[in-house]
């Protein structure tokens, strides 16, 4: 029976590609891949080892002729981003990915696909197995849990590996150079419940906002792209004038995801329900018109539940949550003066959850200048502050100073242009990458990050170009072969 993969070159890549597709990884769940590569290397005769937490570096000597080269460290991570559209039956713990393949482009049924880091994941263990490429020493270092903590790369141990020189395998754009990421935190805010009994003369109704495109939080905060808990706030606010009392608000799904969906469960008197639906279809046609050219499937809808009358918060409470989801800022910040189109500064208004007890805010910052992330990190905590929130605050993660003067970036550029008669671009990335952490935790190391081309990582729309893939990996070879 044909597979999405058949046909498609490299071979060895996509079958590996294949392969941890049916493995699941989600972020703080990676002990099965962990467990597949330290067999993979068992099975091809190389040395390997895990640390405590489960992250793997392999090691692979030198082609005959090259033992003098410099050991050349390939990362990648092993956990993916587990996002499923609402109407998907999957279940990550067990649930294969179910790949789908449209012309040039490879995708999951209703998922995430998994090529951030899938790919660089697969690359690794085919130049493991494949005798036929030429190289100096490598070490191939698969860490854990990027996506929600960089915990992996934050708890690497001094000498888990050796070389100096990293070729990081996690960037989404052919024939772009990363030279520096920027750094980021979490603030999460918290209040306690305070309900009381919805009004007999009330019915429940559930407002959802839903059909975004989301996606990554960094690369994708200066598109454009709705907030669907901003946006689900705004309706809230609306129907707040006509009644509406909340009981429970839900939105988002990962801290580092411009959130897609968001709904909330109310109570709506009875005799303004017509006015409610007219409220709502405003709203509707408002947003869908600010936001029309970057997000077409956008709906803002309000229907009867089917459930009965639940809590509602106290009137106060109500006021000074919507007050602060209102106040909060999202998007980009700041544009960096001195590399054209990178974003310096952004936040994002993440996920938001409803337990029995409370309800949890929380958002994202992000800078490559340190001092703003403070800035920003200071505004989003006096927004909560004076909305009567708890206040808590990540320690963060380090950015990657570009080093324009780097041997491997040198190598690298030249290379390519020796593949492709023209110069790769040269970027930075508004995205937490774990050479910052690596570069603090191995102190020296000369680091690039490439990759092939994706499109809407940590959403269902994650997207591969197929042909970029081959092209990636003839470069990355050529890179291979031409260290010393």
């Amino acid at each position: 029976m044909a597979t999405a993969i058949d046909g498609l070159k490299p071979e060895l890549v996509w079958k590996y590609f294949a392969a941890i597709a049916k493995i699941p990884r989600c972020s703080k769940n990676e002990a099965a891949m962990t467990k597949y590569v330290l067999g993979t290397a068992a099975a091809l005769g190389l040395e390997a080892k895990a640390d405590k937490f489960g992250s793997v570096v392999v090691k692979k000597p030198a082609s005959p002729g090259h033992e003098s080269a410099r050991t050349l460290v390939l990362q990648g991570h092993l956990d993916m981003v587990c996002e499923k559209n609402k109407d998907k039956v999957h279940d990550f713990s067990r649930d294969p990915i179910e790949l789908v393949r449209k012309g040039n482009m490879l995708m999951a049924d209703g998922t995430t696909l998994g090529a951030d880091n899938g790919i660089a994941v697969a690359t690794n263990l085919a130049i493991m197995e494949d005798r036929a490429v030429t190289h100096g020493p490598l070490e191939f270092l698969f860490t854990i849990d990027e996506e929600t903590g960089l915990t992996g790369a934050g708890n690497l141990e001094p000498g888990f590996v050796s070389g100096t020189t990293l070729l990081n395998l996690d960037s989404e754009e052919e024939g772009v150079l990363y030279v520096g990421c920027s750094g980021g935190r979490d603030t999460v805010a918290s209040w306690k419940l305070n309900t009381e009994a919805a009004s007999p003369k009330s019915m429940p109704a559930v407002v959802r906002v839903a059909g975004l495109k989301g996606g990554h939080s960094g690369l994708e905060i200066d598109k454009g792209r709705g907030n669907a808990i901003k946006i689900l706030n705004r309706v809230l606010i609306v129907l707040s004038e006509l009644g509406a009392r909340l009981s429970s608000i839900e939105g988002g799904n990962k801290h580092n995801a411009i959130p897609r969906e968001a709904e909330a469960l109310i109570s709506i008197p009875q005799k303004r329900w017509d006015e409610a639906l007219a409220a709502v279809a405003g709203m509707n046609d408002v947003v869908k018109a600010e936001l029309d050219s970057v997000e077409p499937d956008l709906a803002v809808t309000v229907e009867k539940a089917g459930t009965k009358k639940a809590k509602v918060v106290k009137k106060g409470f109500q006021r000074r949550l919507q007050q602060t989801i209102a106040g909060l800022p999202h998007g980009v910040i700041k544009m960096s003066a001195d590399i054209p189109g990178l974003v310096e500064t952004s936040t994002n208004v993440a996920v938001i959850h409803t337990t029995k007890k409370a309800i949890t805010l929380a958002t994202s910052q992000r800078s490559s200048v340190a001092s703003e992330i403070s800035e920003i990190c200071q505004a989003v905590e006096a927004v909560f502050d004076l909305g009567g929130a708890e206040v808590e605050r990540s320690d963060g993660y380090p950015g990657w100073k570009p080093n324009l003067d780097s041997p491997i970036l040198a190598l690298a550029k030249s290379t390519y242009a020796g593949l492709n008669g023209k110069e790769p671009e040269v970027k930075a990335i508004h995205a937490g990458l774990e050479c910052g952490i690596i570069g603090e935790k191995y102190p020296g190391m000369d680091m690039i990050s490439f990759g092939p081309t994706m499109e809407g990582v940590h959403s269902p729309d994650e997207k591969l170009h197929i042909d970029t893939v081959d092209r990636f990996w003839k470069y990355l070879l050529a890179i291979l072969n031409n260290v010393r």
